[in-house]
């Protein structure tokens, strides 16, 4: 009767147990990992990411700035508040062997500033690979950043706030080639002028909007007198310019201004075709003056 040598039983039995746990051994990485971090509140959120998924983090407002401390992992922003993530192929190779935390990606909006790690988890189950990341209050902290008093994301409540009031008698109006414009409200807020502009297509014609300027210049010119001209650009706008067919409705927020009496600011809209009709709306100083506030 043959038996078996105990101490090759011994053996055979620590082998066949290390080769069924290894591939257990990228998630116990990752889980130990997030069992040495710091407490909760200190604490980064961990992101799982395999080379077959692509990781997008959502962001509340547009996101200024990014960093990945990790080469393995490149990133983009297809829009403005979206990040977009993966691994490099060229990367796989490297980091076959090394499961666990390659790196700490760095998301910076006009108002916060979130971080999180990511965790290279090649054999993580698919639920445990997340495409899509909101970027929640707890996963940030607050950033001071100067000149900068009202995120985009305000700016556009208050504009659709103008929206859905009634229109009023407007402020001033220009017209010509069959188009008119109308300045229809004025608000201020801290640092900002919003601006509420309609403009009017009275023709068959659509009208495709090449640019809108807006500029500080003289009330009145004479060819003998130095033309000087500032130009502005706005801070928001609420809608992306485009065709005027009939009606065309836009919020315009401008930061805090201020001009002499002999100038006014000429908000100048001109056409794409080869026609360029070009109309400009004036508004005095004594309007923005006189603006309501929030």
């Amino acid at each position: 009767m043959n038996l078996l040598n105990p101490g090759l039983l011994i053996s055979i039995s620590l082998k066949f147990l290390f080769i069924i746990t290894l591939p257990l051994a990228p998630a116990l990485m990752c889980a130990k990992a997030i069992a040495q971090e710091p407490k909760p509140e200190n604490a980064l959120p961990l992101i799982h990411i395999n080379g077959k998924s692509t990781v997008h983090f959502i962001s509340p407002e547009n996101i200024s700035y990014v960093d990945i401390s990790t080469h393995a992992v490149a990133g983009d922003l297809p829009v403005k508040n979206v990040l977009r993530i993966r691994i490099l192929p060229d990367s796989l190779n490297l980091l076959k062997y090394k499961p666990g935390i390659i790196g700490v990606l760095t998301v910076v909006g006009e108002s916060f500033m979130a971080q999180y790690n990511l965790c290279y988890s090649p054999f993580a189950e698919a639920a445990a690979i997340r495409t899509q990341v909101d970027i929640l209050p707890s996963h940030t902290r607050p950033l001071e950043t100067e000149g900068l008093t009202m995120t985009q994301k305000e700016m556009k409540t208050y504009a659709l706030n103008m929206l859905k009031m009634a229109v009023p008698k407007p402020l001033r109006k220009a017209g010509a080639f069959g188009l008119s414009a109308r300045l229809n409200q004025i608000y201020t807020l801290g640092d900002y002028i919003f601006l509420d502009v309609s403009y009017y297509n009275e023709t068959n014609l659509p009208y495709q909007i090449d640019e809108q300027r807006f500029k500080i210049e003289d009330k009145k010119i004479t060819k003998a007198t130095n033309v000087q001209s500032v130009e502005i650009s706005p801070e928001f706008q609420l809608y992306p310019s485009g065709i005027i067919k009939q009606k065309y409705r836009n919020i315009y927020v401008l930061k805090k201004l201020t001009y002499p009496g002999s100038k006014v600011l000429n908000i100048s809209l001109c056409e794409k075709q080869i026609s360029g009709r070009t109309l400009t709306l004036q508004v005095k100083y004594s309007d923005i003056l006189e603006a309501d506030t929030f």
